[in-house]
């Protein structure tokens, strides 16, 4: 780490804390040849995801896609925000975890129904309907029958 006032490489961290935002931790350095002080702030550098849609096309991963599919399964339904949110982090969690710099929508699609079926079954049986591309009656009654069991 160089100091900022002097260039040096040496320095000694003096305090550390977890940031405000507990996303980084936050060191107090004070360099061994000018004796001035500064801090820093380490971050952990996820590597990005990819992720593989239908059509086999590639998109850079968005948490707010996944957000905006549940908000409108929920509508109207007596699911909070703060449960939409915690949902989100698990699944995003469970993505992650996977291992894989790509993964397939078909993927993350049955994540998200997993999670959406613990929120609300109306809410699943509404993202499902769309996920699932159901094309008639029957397959939305098959759909409805493995949830009842």
């Amino acid at each position: 780490m160089k100091c900022p006032y002097c260039g040096c490489e040496g320095s000694r961290v003096i305090d550390s804390r977890p940031s405000e935002d507990l996303n980084a931790i936050r060191r107090r350095r004070q360099c061994d040849a000018c004796g001035k002080r500064f801090t820093t702030y380490e971050k952990i550098e996820a590597e990005p995801l990819t992720v593989i849609k239908k059509d086999k096309t590639r998109q850079t991963y968005d948490r707010n896609k996944i957000r905006h599919g549940i908000v409108q399964s929920c509508h109207k339904l007596p699911v909070s925000m703060d449960q939409i949110d915690q949902a989100v982090d698990e699944i995003e969690a469970k993505i992650y975890n996977l291992g894989l710099r790509e993964v397939e929508t078909s993927q993350i699609g049955e994540i998200v129904m997993d999670k959406i079926k613990d929120l609300d079954e109306v809410a699943y049986v509404r993202f499902a309907a769309i996920y699932r591309e159901f094309k008639d009656v029957n397959t939305f009654m098959n759909e409805l029958k493995k949830l009842l069991k």
